[in-house]
């Protein structure tokens, strides 16, 4: 089974956003069963909560439920369990990389726009202080790179 972990700060806007955008995928294409998903951030700040009210409203316009997912702050141990830890943005690309104690590992860590390279943003803006159309616009982005990271997983896992 191939897994996937969102990072970013807090994992309560744009990682559990991601994680419902590619979940929802997974079962489009029938690949729930081969690939695992999941969030988590950088931060402790909001640990057990869900996610942001803001991003549920969002995300359930979309037809994606955000509702059974709570915060919880990345560790050590899933850098050896995910085989992608895909970042939001580089300062917490960062922080994973110094996370990480193992060399070999760090090449599990990717910025998730990187899978959308048609797109001219790299890293995932946090909408956490702004407004709705802060919301709509993470979700943009990482349902383009969603896609793009579904296309790079069938290719390199044959499924």
């Amino acid at each position: 089974m191939v897994r996937v972990l969102f990072v970013c700060m807090g994992n309560i806007c744009r990682s559990p956003m991601a994680e419902g955008v590619f979940r929802r995928m997974l079962e489009g294409t029938g690949l729930t069963d081969k690939i695992y998903v999941d969030s988590a951030g950088t931060h402790s700040y909001h640990i057990g909560a869900p996610p942001d009210a803001r991003g549920q409203a969002t995300a359930l316009r979309r037809g994606i439920d955000l509702r059974g997912i709570r915060a919880r702050q990345v560790t050590v141990a899933d850098f050896a369990e995910f085989d992608y830890v895909l970042a939001m943005d580089r300062n917490n690309f960062e922080h994973l990389l110094a996370l990480c104690p193992d060399r070999e590992l760090r090449r599990r860590i990717q910025l998730f726009m990187d899978f959308a390279p048609d797109l001219p943003e790299r890293e995932v803006p946090d909408p956490y202080y702004g407004g709705p159309s802060g919301f709509e616009r993470v979700m943009d982005l990482v349902d383009e790179a969603a896609h793009g990271l579904l296309i790079r997983i069938r290719e390199q896992y044959r499924i």
